[in-house]
């Protein structure tokens, strides 16, 4: 991969950034929605706080990270009174005590063990906690998440517990070979966030539907997503160390 200097990448930044915030407008024009109401997430794993700070700078509002430890590492130096973070990885109830009260929202909560260690922490630190509940899309047994099965009756399960706040769903979708069978995943997860929110249960809204990432948020969006999840699409292919 060639090697960019710090000003080529500021600029990649900006100019990835004003395609996609254009795309995410065509997209949600389509989807018969308002622009304003599908929230770009810039994902973080791997990126430099001098180019998050850069890409908060031009717009950015909300940040994902995939770690626990990144994420702690990076706050001193991000600029973040106007940004929110959310932790967007597989998190361990080793994990939870240090993450809590660190980011608005846990949005890959795929357990109910996972959920009662967060409101345990939660309640210790005198908050409630936001968290989206994870769902494998596509059944798949190399990914996290609640069946479509069983969703329901683990997130009414999870309701009962104090400390969180169910505020949605979210997906890493299957990689399909046909856009077909990618709408469907997202139309799928579409149809239970709405069923789930229509049944106006206690400590459980449905504001929040995060799915699509660099390579599918167009499609994600079309089919109802209000949160896309856009890493490599903003800063470039991840350098890994």
């Amino acid at each position: 991969m060639e090697w960019l200097s710090d000003e080529q990448r500021f600029s990649a930044i900006e100019e990835n950034l004003k395609i996609i915030n254009e795309e995410i407008s065509e997209a949600a024009v389509k989807s018969g929605r308002n622009p304003a109401d599908v929230n770009l997430m810039a994902v973080t794993k791997t990126v430099e706080s001098r180019f998050i700070n850069h890409a908060i700078a031009n717009g950015i509002s909300l940040i994902g990270e995939n770690k626990v430890q990144e994420i702690l590492l990076k706050e001193p130096e991000l600029n973040l009174e106007n940004c929110k973070a959310h932790l967007i990885g597989h998190l361990q109830s080793n994990k939870v005590k240090k993450i809590v009260g660190k980011v608005d929202t846990i949005q890959s909560v795929d357990s109910v063990s996972v959920a009662r260690e967060i409101g345990k922490r939660s309640l210790e630190a005198g908050i409630t906690t936001k968290i989206l509940l994870e769902v494998n899309a596509g059944n798949e047994d190399s990914k996290f998440g609640f069946s479509h099965d069983e969703l329901f009756e683990k997130a009414c399960e999870i309701a009962e517990i104090d400390g969180v706040m169910i505020n949605g769903l979210m997906c890493v979708a299957p990689i399909c070979e046909k856009d077909a069978e990618l709408r469907a995943v997202f139309s799928n997860m579409h149809r239970m966030f709405i069923d789930i929110g229509n049944k106006n249960m206690d400590n459980i809204n449905m504001n929040v539907l995060s799915m699509g990432m660099s390579g599918d948020y167009k499609q994600a969006i079309l089919e109802g997503a209000n949160l896309v999840r856009v890493g490599s699409a903003i800063f470039g292919m991840r350098i890994y160390r």
